[in-house]
């Protein structure tokens, strides 16, 4: 169940002392510290009593007990991405010794001040006082989307006003403090530790270790950072690396950086041209309209758009396209950007723009400022007068004497400077047009918002284009006014997800898994695109082949990188008194219904109604009003719900999890039948294992059911992998054996029966049988041994496996059992040329069969056992001479298989039927039928079939004049079936294709495929073949030039042997047939009609097949012949 925060009233939590005040409080009353009145919606920070934000306009009190938040404190831990620093002072030995311990308080009071005021400029926390060591946070209790700049930022500032302390110390009481600074961003577990009488917020992990022990590395009066830290701040900072370091307790070196100072770029963008960008995709509508507007402005209109998107969704890069396809044209481009904790200093963005505009740097001379100052007024005929006291004041430059006059009150001095910045913007667009970009206007103080309301209203006539780019949470007032050009960004499709992916590899394909799983997590956002893909590069999970990824070893669900922790985490943190809502839906997946949120939640419904409500307008969720389901909502991005999800403690997930499932079970109760793998899932999050793998078990044997044999293998993969934490006995031995039969099933479906892990599978489960006495699955196993010793062409061990089946029935009146022993064994002596013994088998495996009893076996056994008996049985009774029963029991075979509903066993049936009716030489259906399991079997991903299924095509094609074509199907279907480990039919594909090739022309090349074909024949495989194979070896001799006879002669002979000795009529008939026409040509025309009159005449059925078509005009043919010879009547 729910922890407290969801059932606890919004308290504000004081910085200062951590003491709990009541909404609405304006000062802790504990201390007396002014509390921060900060927006829930959008993180602005209000002055003390506003009732409505500044930033957004949204309720800060009253409305619902959420609205009233400030930071927020959890009562218990969560798992966080956090930059932790580390600062302490260097020789406080000595200066014990040095100062007196009064002094020395005083001292080491004034250090902890200036590191106090750094930190909580960029509002870190500080966590703990160690002697003279400080620990802060950067990222809790509340998290902002750059933690890792704000720190070293604040350590870099540390050191600057330690200068000044310094100063002072040096002039009072000759010290001089020295300090070192280490920094460190990794993963904690952060929350309340300690006693009741004492109780600190507490950060537990390596991370808080390693920024000690960074420290330590630290020169006096530096700051050194991880590299972990410098992959966030990289381009933001300067730095030198230091190289790799062993520290104690840390088993791998770490290399470290040593910070030198602030570079220029203070937008993630500018930090990233540094690295290389990643071409623009799917933005180019945008770049075109931002272009016409340009095309207006330089005629010498005022334009104003207001560019929106969310964050990361590409409105930095789209500007700095359209910055580039400006080209050489006459401009003027001025850009500022508003940052998050310079939200409070009026007119920060355009002051960094001018003193950028006017390249001031740190050590320059007030003299030197005033003058570049001067000469930018002049340079545009601007009256200096006035302007200089107002821009000298708003660049903290120095007035020089000539700068006199009485000083302004603050309100007329503000409202002065800004309409002297906005003539001045103007003044420059008279001399060439101006592009006036403001960046993150989400961010913009006060001033800077009254800057852009003074340009929307006076709306002057300029050739100046301003862009103001924001975030869609922040709708300034006039916004909706119809001079304003609204523009706004939307997300990437899958296409072009897939596009930025190849620009990033560099043109090498990621594995098929991974590209889905960006695709899915990244949501169309382009930062998370790049930066996903980016850690998958360096996560050491691929490596190149051939020119592309592939994986090197199993992919588990990717992570989120550290570069989007902290975005992520702020947004959520923003709602921190709600957050625990999210974390919940979180818990439960990507999207939830409010049913069922409401049933796992156990809240008040108008608490739980709010806090979806703050979610939604936050835009973490999106609603969707489904008519059957009521609402559901769904998180807006996937990485979203990953911080969500993350930051909770794993005890904290297992209660979730737990009560989720308990709750989908007991009150929604369909999810037992319609997704048994949720109830799975979440028992497993729950560590609940022996429950979860009763679900697994069910959701893969649904999932064969439905045919989704990829969704079945991962379903009972998870299942035996939670097996193995089970205590080994009888219970676990019977849960596996069974997770194993529907494996072995699924498996053979997707990598086809020979492969080597599906004989993994049916070995193991027949091991267990030994301890389980579970006939019917001991069946399975057998059948699924004996399927891949068969297709691997072992036909000694699929007729050992036979055996012992068969034998097996002798001792247990099994009827399934019985079954599946007399299709093996009639199926084996078929493949061995035993064909009336097969027959007799098969016969009576067709008898056994009852479509209400067997059915399901189609499901646990991988086919339907009647399908099966009856196509073998149907390729037997063909052989033997009774072509018309043979089409009889194909095509009850063949309807059998599409009444059941089952792929699998359709696939099987489409294959084994093509085989009757190319005995038939019926091509049309041949080809039909190849066609329909290519289908088939390319939409349920069954590879062996379709492999089958390519053959079957090529060779009708062949048949059909389509030589070239058919035989390159042919060839494409043999080899795949090869790669998959299937060997069986193989002498019978080389001698269909040896026929193929010798009717082309390519006769040798026929003769070296029907000697392969024998020489597999004679191993003792594919004897059901072996007359046909030899006969085929005859007539290619028979073809060479010249021909060759006497061996074509021996050929015929010995495959009349084989073929009156297995009692093959079908094949005696054709070998007849081929004697017959080589006597023919030779004048031995008697011997020839009575060779063939022998065979013809036996058969009672299928005169109108070609076979017997053929043999009837032959001996027509041949009685001609004999009528025309001399001496006869």
């Amino acid at each position: 169940m729910l922890s407290p925060i969801l059932n606890s009233v919004t308290s504000m939590h004081c910085p200062s002392c951590g003491s709990e005040n009541p909404e609405g409080m304006k000062f802790c009353g504990a201390c007396a510290t002014p509390l921060k009145n900060i927006c829930a919606k959008c993180g602005f920070e209000n002055p003390p009593g506003f009732k409505f934000c500044g930033q957004c306009g949204a309720p800060l009190t009253g409305t619902t007990p959420a609205t009233a938040t400030t930071e927020h404190k959890s009562p218990e831990a969560e798992r966080r991405h956090l930059t932790v620093m580390f600062c302490d002072l260097v020789g406080s030995t000595s200066l014990a010794h040095q100062l007196d311990p009064e002094e020395l308080r005083e001292v080491v009071r004034h250090y902890q001040e200036v590191c106090a005021e750094a930190i909580n400029r960029f509002e870190g926390t500080i966590a703990q006082y160690l002697g003279d060591g400080i620990l802060a946070y950067f990222g809790y209790p509340r998290a902002h989307e750059d933690e890792a700049r704000r720190a070293v930022r604040a350590g870099l500032e540390i050191l600057t006003n330690m200068q000044q302390l310094n100063a002072r110390l040096q002039r009072e009481i000759g010290v001089n403090l020295a300090i070192r600074v280490g920094i460190h961003t990794g993963l904690v577990v952060v929350g309340e530790m300690g006693t009741p009488h004492k109780r600190e917020q507490l950060a537990l992990g390596k991370t808080p270790n390693l920024a000690a022990r960074l420290q330590g590395l630290a020169d006096p009066n530096t700051v050194v950072i991880s590299a972990a830290t410098h992959r966030l701040v990289q381009g933001f900072f300067a730095c030198q690396s230091l190289g790799p370091h062993k520290l104690k307790g840390i088993p791998l070196p770490l290399e470290v950086f040593k910070v030198l100072h602030e570079t220029e770029g203070q937008s993630r963008f500018e930090a990233t041209l540094t690295q290389g960008l990643t071409p623009l995709i799917g933005k180019q509508k945008e770049v075109e309209v931002l272009l016409q507007h340009w095309r207006q402005t330089q005629q010498g209109r005022l334009h104003i758009t207001l560019l929106k998107g969310e964050a990361g969704i590409g409105k930095s890069r789209l500007l700095r396209t359209f910055k580039d396809r400006l080209g050489e044209a006459p401009h003027l481009w001025l850009e500022s950007q508003c940052l998050p904790y310079y939200q409070n200093s009026a007119l920060y963005p355009v002051i960094d723009l001018f003193q950028r505009l006017l390249a001031f740097h740190r050590e320059e001379s007030c003299e030197s400022k005033t003058g570049k100052l001067e000469k930018l007024l002049a340079q545009y005929d601007f009256p200096a007068a006035e302007a200089m006291p107002l821009f000298s004041d708003l660049l903290c430059v120095p007035r020089g004497e000539c700068q006199g006059g009485p000083r302004l009150n603050p309100q007329r001095q503000k409202q002065k400077t800004l309409e002297a910045v906005l003539q001045l913007f103007l003044k420059m667009a008279q001399q060439q047009p101006v592009v006036f970009v403001v960046e993150d206007l989400h961010w913009a103080d006060a001033s800077t918002l009254e800057l852009l309301d003074l340009l929307v209203s006076q709306q002057p006539a300029a050739p100046l284009l301003a862009l103001l780019i924001t975030r869609p949470e922040f709708s300034p007032a006039w916004e909706t006014r119809s001079e304003i050009n609204r523009l706004a960004l939307n997300r990437l499709t899958p296409e072009q997800i897939e596009m930025m992916v190849g620009q990033i590899t560099g043109g090498r394909a990621l594995p098929e898994s991974m590209l889905r799983q960006i695709v899915h997590k990244t949501d169309g956002v382009p930062l998370f695109v790049e930066e996903l893909t980016k850690m998958v590069l360096e996560s050491g999970l691929l490596h190149e082949v051939n020119g592309d990824y592939e994986l090197a070893g199993p992919l588990a669900p990717l992570a989120i990188p550290a570069t989007l922790q902290d975005s992520l985490m702020a947004r959520l943190d923003r709602l921190a008194p709600v957050k625990e809502i999210a974390q919940v839906g979180a818990a439960i997946g990507r999207e939830f219904s409010y049913e069922l949120i409401q049933a796992v939640a156990n809240l008040p419904e108008d608490m739980l109604q709010d806090g979806l409500a703050q979610l939604v307008e936050a835009e973490l969720l999106y609603p969707k009003n489904i008519p059957a389901n009521g609402t559901i909502y769904v998180f807006k991005h996937a990485l979203i719900q990953d911080t969500a999800y993350e930051s909770l403690l794993k005890s904290t997930r297992q209660q979730y999890h737990l009560r989720i499932a308990e709750v989908l079970k007991d009150r929604f109760t369909e999810t037992i039948l319609t997704q048994p793998e949720l109830l799975a899932q979440h028992y497993t999050e729950a560590g609940i294992k022996e429950t979860a793998v009763v679900y697994w078990e069910m959701a893969g044997r649904r999932a064969i059911e439905h045919s989704a044999n990829v969704e079945a293998i991962n379903h009972l993969a998870k299942g035996l992998e939670l097996l193995q934490a089970l205590p080994e006995n009888v219970q676990r031995h019977e849960r596996e054996l069974e997770l194993l039969t529907y494996l072995g099933v699924a498996t053979t479906a997707i990598k086809g029966y020979a492969d080597p892990e599906v004989e993994k599978v049916y070995t193991r489960a027949r091991e267990l049988c030994q301890h389980v006495e579970r006939t019917p699955r001991l069946s399975s196993a057998m059948l699924g041994l004996w399927k891949g010793a068969l297709i691997r062409s072992d036909l000694q061990r699929a007729h050992e496996l036979a055996q012992e089946c068969m034998r097996l029935t002798a001792n247990k009146k099994d009827p399934e059992l019985r079954l599946t022993a007399h299709i093996m064994l009639g199926a084996v002596l078929l493949y061995r040329g035993e064909i009336i013994s097969a027959h007799e088998y098969l016969t009576e495996a067709v008898r056994l069969y009852n479509p209400l009893e067997h059915h399901s076996e189609a499901f646990d056994y991988g086919e339907d056992p009647g399908v099966v008996g009856l196509v073998y049985l149907a390729f037997a009774a063909w052989i033997l001479g009774y072509p018309d029963q043979a089409l009889k029991h194909s095509d009850d075979a063949l309807a059998l298989a599409k009444k059941l509903d089952h792929p699998f066993t359709l696939a099987l049936a489409l294959n084994l039927t093509a085989w009757i009716n190319e005995l038939r030489q019926e091509i049309n259906i041949v080809l039909e039928r190849g066609e329909t399991l290519i289908a088939l079997a390319e939409e349920q991903g069954f590879s062996f079939w379709r492999a089958c299924g390519l053959i079957q095509k090529g060779s009708a094609l062949f048949e059909l004049g389509r030589q070239k074509e058919g035989i390159a199907l042919v060839n494409k279907g043999m080899t795949a079936l090869h790669a998959s480990g299937a060997m069986i039919g193989h002498a019978g594909g080389l001698a269909q294709r040896a026929l193929a090739y010798g009717k082309i022309g390519r006769v040798e090349e026929g003769l070296q495929m029907a000697d392969e074909a024998i020489a597999v024949i004679k191993n003792g495989v594919e004897r059901q073949l072996e007359a046909e194979n030899y006969r085929i070896k005859g007539e290619l001799l028979l073809m060479q030039r010249p021909p060759d006879e006497q061996q074509a002669e021996a050929c015929f002979t010995h495959a009349l042997e084989v073929a009156r000795r297995q009692q093959a009529k079908s094949w005696e008939l054709r070998v007849a047939m081929s004697l017959s026409r080589f006597w023919m040509k030779q004048g031995k025309h008697a011997e020839a009609r009575a060779l063939l009159a022998e065979v013809y005449n036996w058969f009672a059925e299928g005169f109108e097949t070609a076979d017997l078509r053929e043999a009837k005009a032959l001996l027509e043919a041949l009685i001609l012949r004999l009528l025309q010879e001399p001496g006869r009547p």
